[in-house]
């Protein structure tokens, strides 16, 4: 089963907004599937330097 995804609302700078948008389209990823996995890969790294 799909882990369950929630909407939420958030504001960006404009910059950032443009280079995600880059970076997610080279990734072959939609804008909000590549900042879900930016997150994701941040919190990872958070959990391995706290352990």
């Amino acid at each position: 089963m799909k882990p369950l995804k929630e909407k939420v609302s958030i504001t960006l700078d404009s910059d950032i907004v443009e280079k995600i948008k880059v970076l997610a389209e080279n990734d072959d990823r939609s804008f909000s599937q590549y900042i879900n996995k930016v997150l994701k890969d941040y919190i990872n790294e958070l959990k391995d330097i706290q352990e």
